[in-house]
């Protein structure tokens, strides 16, 4: 063989290799789906670190709109279409029986508890009982929560407590609503002593500790569910996107970000 040839072979076999090491990834880049998700803004902290990682590994692009559950769920409602839906298991239900989601494409992603929040570094409140959680709010000086009016789950919620505890009017004066999951900020920057939100919507915000869920029957977990699109453009890559966020490897961060996965 003439050293040209060997060149020519050697050059031949380089290509090759080439091709070899680059038709999985043109493969994949041709399969990519972009996946659009409409989720409760609870799960906002949760999604935005594992949403990379599932892009990196399926090779699919995620785009995601957040608001609160009921919005979301009237977008749904009235038409919109998405790929992904997460929001409380409660609207979930609804959109299903509405015909707004794939049958048999339901299923729970995680839990987190309605808690109360304070300002990194100061005295945690008590709250171990029923009785000691009323003379808390009563003692705060300022309370802040989701606006109920605006479909702020843990607001809704809220108000049913400090009704049943009979504090409604008494709360009022020193009462902060917020439109969305902001409770814990502004108990961070010190404009609240005493914040009531979903645990996922405070653990993640620096400067707010959370200091613990509320007590005895008042006690609430809050399911967040997922679920197909009835007008899914992209099936495979919303199946793919539920089944990374049900599995092993985003257990670990939910439970991070305030969640008890499924």
């Amino acid at each position: 063989m003439t050293a040209t040839s060997t060149v020519r072979a050697v050059v031949t076999a380089m290509l090759g290799l080439i091709c070899a090491w680059t038709a999985p990834l043109s493969q994949t880049a041709a399969n990519a789906a972009e996946v659009r998700v409409l989720a409760s803004v609870a799960l906002t902290s949760a999604l935005d670190e594992l949403t990379p990682t599932f892009e990196r590994t399926s090779g699919n692009k995620v785009t995601t709109v957040y608001g609160l559950a009921a919005d979301l769920r009237k977008r749904v409602l009235d038409g919109e279409s998405a790929d992904v839906v997460i929001l409380t298991a409660a609207a979930m239900d609804d959109l299903q029986k509405q015909g707004k989601l794939v049958p048999g494409s339901l299923v729970n992603v995680g839990g987190t508890e309605v808690s109360v929040a304070v300002r990194a570094g100061a005295p945690k409140p008590d709250i171990s009982s029923v009785d000691a959680f009323k003379n808390t709010l009563l003692s705060a000086k300022s309370i802040v929560y989701a606006d109920p009016a605006k479909g702020g789950a843990s607001g809704v919620y809220f108000v049913r407590v400090i009704d049943r505890l009979g504090l409604t009017e008494q709360l009022k004066p020193k009462t902060i609503l917020v439109p969305g999951a902001q409770a814990a900020e502004v108990v961070a920057k010190g404009e609240a002593e005493l914040g009531i939100a979903q645990a996922s919507e405070i653990v993640p915000v620096a400067g707010a500790e959370l200091a613990g869920p509320l007590p005895g029957e008042f006690a609430a977990t809050t399911i967040f569910a997922a679920g197909i699109g009835a007008g899914a453009k992209s099936l495979d890559g919303a199946k793919a996107l539920i089944q990374f966020l049900t599995g092993q490897e985003a257990a670990p961060i939910l439970e991070a970000k305030g969640f008890v996965p499924r």
